[in-house]
């Protein structure tokens, strides 16, 4: 079974549909007008015909002089006629030298003439003596009546064509000159390709708790009497909103496969066009082929842009392509257009952007977060994904599912298939253990790289990476050690892999200062070991920052600044400063003592276990990548017990 959305069949329209019935094409409004334009159409190409035929008619004579029989005499006695063609008393002719014409402007070579019927001037004679030739065809040809008329058509072929172009856009309902410049016609629904299966729950896994909220709409739409019965209402729209790559448009698809009903589909930036109004008219179409086969289901993907608060700085007035979009979806989803049985779900994951008046009761009632699934959610999406993957004996998902916090369903469909990738490349017949954590490592850290270090900056980086490692170890409560590399991946020459064993909602102070020590681990070791520092530590820095920041500015950690929030979300920071000067000014303090308090800590655990660091960084000198067990046997540091999920 596939998930994909269905091939979209015709190019006109801006939205997929997936099992609508089929509908025959209804007969083009206004069809009498259409027909009464076929005697305009006749009339006009044969104004046009004639008035090509004449002009053809007019520029078919040549500029070929007539000139008196007088002169033509004296050209012959002068030896300066070179051929002639005649035909009856009419004589056609070519001069060997250029004359000037009668009317004096410019010259000619081929005349005409008119033997006079009275003449006896023994013509043949003179021709004969001055080597005159007299020829079987024409020297002036002229274009035949037929080749005029067929030329004649040429024109009019074009009228028609471009007038049978404008009527079937007039046909389709979208006359004059939006029709011309980008609107498009409304398709009719296309069947499901027989014998293809629709999206169900069976095909969704670890958002349980989101597909029961939605149940509610699947219910609705299989038994719409019963609610109707209770006076019960439907939400119009449910807002899925959550981090990219969660499924939730897969979600959408699979609430219409379980209900049964029609699924039309589509990006919001498709409705965007350059001319104004367009998108709303879109919205209109669409919301009119949904109620054709109510009861439906639209999706909208991404609606944060074309639902984004109005009235910011890139509005350019209430007339904006934009704003029109939003305010026929609006409308439509308000009741006024009578959207009954019309369920409208939507994806964003900028629901923090969209217009109120969006998301109020009677239009999306519902939010819906769809948020990265948990533990048992990942390992139900991993063995969903590898249903098709043929997995060795030693393949344990529990496992990768346990070694993979944070990863979305979308990262974790990537992650199967990286492995079986991985897999054909080696020319094995199954998707081994192994395979799954190359494929993790390729994932999370990126790809290796054939990168030759110096052998003094290759030791540098073991002793920055042992820093990293050796902390985490050390530190209570931090995050266990995976795997340890000093081969290059992505941006970075080395890599300290560390995740925990069971999903974190909430975190500790305690954790937050174990993370920052750990990641300044890789300096304080090069300070340690070399007395000096380098700019491998530039991604260690952000990573601090970013923590520190949100103890003392987000999360109340700090005695000085209080329990307040003074730096809330990029989106409420653009409308300018988010705190007073001192305050912004106290957090900086704040943010350098928790930062140097714990850089000085990192420092007097790496001097007070020297051994150890150095043993590691021994290590991964000669095998260049070590594993969890290896790592914690080499430190001598006894493996923290996993943690249980409850």
């Amino acid at each position: 079974m596939t998930n994909s959305a269905p091939p979209r069949k015709s190019s006109d329209k801006p939205w997929r549909t997936e099992g609508a019935p089929e509908e025959q094409p209804k007969p083009p409004p206004g069809g009498r007008r259409v027909r009464g334009g076929w005697w305009s159409l006749i009339l006009a190409a044969l104004v046009v015909f004639l008035i090509a035929l004449l002009v053809l008619s007019l520029y078919n004579k040549g500029d070929e002089p007539t000139i008196s029989y007088t002169e033509f005499s004296k050209q012959v006695d002068a030896g300066n006629v070179s051929k002639i063609y005649a035909k009856g008393d009419a004589i056609q002719g070519q001069l060997r030298k250029g004359r000037d014409k009668p009317q004096g402007d410019g010259t000619y070579t081929k005349f005409r003439t008119e033997r006079p019927t009275f003449a006896d001037d023994r013509l043949w004679e003179h021709l004969t003596e001055n080597d005159v030739t007299v020829t079987a065809e024409p020297v002036v040809r002229q274009r035949s009546l037929l080749a005029n008329l067929l030329i004649a058509l040429a024109p009019m072929v074009l009228l028609v064509a471009v007038w049978v172009f404008i009527a079937r856009r007039m046909r389709s309902g979208f006359g004059g000159a939006g029709g011309m410049l980008g609107r498009k016609a409304p398709p009719r629904p296309v069947e499901l390709e027989p014998g293809q299966e629709r999206t169900t729950f069976d095909d969704v896994a670890g958002i349980d708790e989101v597909a029961g909220e939605l149940s509610d709409v699947v219910d609705f739409l299989k038994n719409p009497d019963a609610y109707r019965r209770m006076g019960a209402k439907m939400p119009r729209g449910v807002l899925l909103a959550g981090p990219p790559g969660t499924g939730k448009t897969l979600l959408a698809r699979a609430v219409a496969g379980e209900a049964g009903v029609p699924f039309f589909s589509a990006s919001a930036s498709e409705f965007i066009e350059m001319i104004v109004g367009v998108g709303a008219s879109r919205v209109r179409e669409l919301f009119a082929e949904a109620r054709k086969v109510a009861p439906s289901i639209i999706f909208i993907d991404e609606i944060d842009t074309i639902g984004r608060a109005r009235g910011g700085g890139s509005a350019m007035g209430g007339h904006d392509e934009r704003e029109q979009t939003l305010n026929q979806i609006l409308t439509e989803m308000d009741g006024f257009s009578g959207s009954e049985g019309v369920i409208v779900l939507a994806a964003t994951n900028r629901a923090d952007i969209l217009d109120p008046a969006l998301t109020r009761p009677g239009r999306f009632d519902r939010i819906v977060n769809v948020s990265p699934p948990d533990r048992g959610g990942r390992e139900a999406i991993l063995a969903i994904h590898t249903r098709e993957i043929p997995l060795a004996g030693d393949v344990d998902l529990a496992q990768v599912a346990r070694t993979t916090p944070g990863m979305t369903g979308a990262e974790l469909a990537n992650l199967a298939n990286e492995a079986a990738l991985l897999a054909v490349k080696r020319g094995q017949d199954r998707v081994t253990r192994s395979d799954l954590s190359e494929a993790l490592e390729k994932v999370q850290l990126g790809a290796e790289r054939s990168l030759v270090m110096p052998e003094e900056e290759r030791r540098r980086t073991a002793y920055h990476e042992s820093g990293h490692a050796l902390l985490g170890m050390l530190q209570p409560g931090a995050d266990p050690v995976r795997k340890i590399t000093i081969v290059p991946r992505g941006r970075a020459l080395g890599v300290t892999l560390s995740t925990p064993d069971a999903d974190r909602y909430a975190y500790t102070e305690e954790y937050l200062r174990g993370r920052v020590i750990g990641a300044l681990g890789g300096m304080a070791a090069e300070h340690v070991v070399y007395d000096m520092i380098t700019t491998g530590s530039e991604n260690d820095l952000e990573q601090v920052t970013n923590i520190v920041r949100g103890m003392v500015g987000r999360w109340g950690m700090s005695e000085r600044v209080g329990r307040m929030s003074a730096l809330p979300g990029d989106a409420q920071q653009a409308y300018g400063l988010s705190a007073a000067p001192q305050t912004l000014d106290s957090i900086d303090d704040e943010m350098r003592r928790v930062v140097d308090e714990c850089y000085e800590e990192a420092c007097r655990k790496l001097r007070d276990h020297r051994g150890q660091l150095d043993a590691l960084a021994r290590a991964l000198l000669e095998n260049e990548t070590l594993d969890e067990a290896d790592a914690y046997r080499i430190a001598g540091i006894t493996r923290p017990a996993k943690d249980t999920e409850t």
